[in-house]
């Protein structure tokens, strides 16, 4: 997913809405999503996060109240978001954050899914 498709949708508009702990994001179809920052998060594009290979995932826990700090552009192509919790080392290129947006309900689930697997329950938001 960190590769980018020249056909895919670019970011027109990314606003942080730190309150809320939501990144909206509208791309250039006329598509919009907002994103959590949990989710960015848990779904960072980090080698810490995703590993470097299928099956080396580490399972974030504990997120719910990480918020996005800095938001850098990096080239013509991504952006690095950097995390209250000092996580700053994925790039999320337009590809992966339209990924991300197209598949939020199903990653999501999926998310809580591992987190009940792994015998961790969400805390209440703060």
């Amino acid at each position: 997913m960190s590769g980018l498709n020249v056909n895919s949708p670019r970011p027109i508009d990314i606003r942080l809405h730190q309150a809320s702990r939501l990144l909206e994001i509208k791309f250039d179809n006329n598509t919009e999503c907002m994103l959590s920052c949990e989710f960015l998060r848990v779904y960072s594009p980090s080698a810490e996060v995703r590993g470097h290979g299928a099956g080396q995932e580490t399972l974030q826990i504990g997120k719910e109240n990480v918020n996005i700090t800095a938001i850098e552009p990096v080239g013509n192509y991504a952006v690095r978001l950097v995390f209250s919790d000092s996580h700053d080392t994925g790039l999320y290129s337009w590809d992966y954050l339209y990924h991300l947006g197209e598949n939020y309900e199903a990653m999501w689930q999926d998310y809580i899914a591992k987190l009940e697997m792994a015998g961790h329950k969400r805390k209440d938001m703060k």
